[in-house]
């Protein structure tokens, strides 16, 4: 599992940066990464299917709070409130590989 050797936030801009040892930057809007939470709040533990509508996730989302679990993933809580999911880095590079198309 690659992680990031730097994690920037960019409240202004509405998006959290993580620049991976390969070099490769990801930058990734807070409401691509709520909308791809796998919590069991927004995901169904035992059928996958995903229970939160992408659409429900405000325009405007704001990170409020952000920490490291482990060295394997971010906690973020964020301004609907929502805060029990974990963000690995595995699944924060699929999401930016998504957003760059690679």
């Amino acid at each position: 599992m690659q992680s990031p050797q730097n994690i920037r936030v960019h409240k202004e801009q509405r998006a959290l940066e993580l620049i991976w040892t390969d070099t490769d930057v990801s930058r990734l809007p807070f409401r691509t990464v709520r909308q791809n939470c796998r919590c069991a709040v927004c995901v169904d533990e035992f059928s996958g299917k995903q229970l939160l509508d992408p659409d429900s996730v405000p325009e405007d989302l704001g990170l409020l709070e952000v920490s490291l679990c482990g060295n394997y993933a971010l906690r973020i809580r964020w301004s609907d409130n929502h805060d029990s999911g974990l963000f690995t880095w595995n699944h924060l590079r699929t999401i930016g590989d998504k957003i760059s198309g690679g």
